[in-house]
């Protein structure tokens, strides 16, 4: 990571920008995410909103955002987002805008979309060089519509649509992975719960032109079953079970922002969940428990394995 103005927490902004009194559910990871994010891009941002738990933000025709801000259907923000940065592209060459007044294309999305839906849109994106930020809030389901399974749910969990003793089947997708395979400017995973490492990542991607990715863990209280004042706590433990690694991607070369000196077991995350309470009981599902901490085991043994670099 480059110079950085953000050396400690009292060189965070003191403010957010990001109006009060939204429709979000109280304790929403992917809300206290982009509230700092925002706070970082400041207000000469349009938002290209994919439809999931964010556009809740907007009650038509007003919405939270101190700059422009505009719905699109679920698969289609970064197509949504081409034609915003081509609008700009054209009033700054017939000058029509200046510089001083021209704005960051930013797409907004959750999992749901970024996983899935409209992954494809993304990855034409990317292959097009489109200058634009990707900001994914990651709840881990379809959680404006009840916590469904998505691509980026995790092994084990409880959802909507996987409700047996063993929970979803599968296992998460790395979208970390396959923004990086395409080669971007930049892509960086975050949590709300660290906001040095957020806002550090934040600043270092608008330095950046090209296709940059913000992959947000968002803790939902709703949808993972947790009380709404234990946000950050969850966010932390992500981190230091090392369920949720804090890493960026530029050039090629990933590198891990945050390593834990000593990994916490993957239970003392899970079990706060009510998503994995039939892991515990009425009796423990070993086999499930190990696989999971077996997985994240083997990320990290690769990792120290070839030091800061992701294997």
């Amino acid at each position: 990571m480059s110079e950085t103005r953000f050396k400690t927490v009292r060189n965070l902004p003191p403010d957010h920008l990001l109006g009060t009194g939204t429709a979000m559910c109280a304790g929403c990871g992917g809300l206290e995410a982009l509230h700092q994010i925002y706070d970082i891009l400041g207000e000469k941002t349009v938002f290209i909103n994919a439809a999931g738990c964010m556009t809740l933000l907007a009650v038509y025709p007003f919405t939270p955002f101190r700059g422009s801000w505009l719905y699109t259907a679920m698969a289609s923000a970064p197509a949504g987002a081409q034609g915003v940065r081509d609008a700009l592209d054209i009033l700054l060459e017939r000058g029509r805008m200046t510089a001083a007044e021209d704005l960051q294309t930013v797409v907004l999305t959750g999992d749901g979309a970024a996983y899935g839906m409209g992954l494809s849109a993304t990855s034409g994106a990317i292959e097009r060089g489109l200058d634009f930020l990707y900001i994914c809030y990651d709840n881990e389901g379809y959680g404006n519509t009840g916590q469904q399974t998505s691509g980026a749910t995790p092994h084990g969990a409880g959802t909507a649509t996987n409700k047996g003793a063993l929970g979803y089947p599968g296992d998460k997708k790395d979208l970390f992975a396959i923004w990086a395979a395409h080669r971007p400017a930049y892509v960086a995973t975050v949590i709300g719960a660290e906001p040095l490492d957020l806002a550090r990542k934040v600043e270092q991607a608008m330095q950046l032109t090209g296709p940059r990715l913000i992959l947000a863990l968002a803790p939902c209280p709703t949808g993972w079953g947790f009380d709404p004042d234990a946000t950050v706590q969850l966010g932390k433990l992500a981190v230091e079970t090392g369920v949720w690694p804090l890493k960026e991607s530029r050039g090629g070369k990933t590198m891990h922002t945050k390593v834990p000196k000593k990994r916490l077991p993957v239970e003392d995350y899970l079990k706060c969940q009510g998503r994995f309470a039939h892991l515990f009981v009425p009796e423990r599902k070993d086999s499930v428990l190990l696989e999971i901490q077996a997985k994240i085991d083997a990320y990290w043994g690769a990792v120290e394995c070839h030091g800061a670099v992701d294997p």
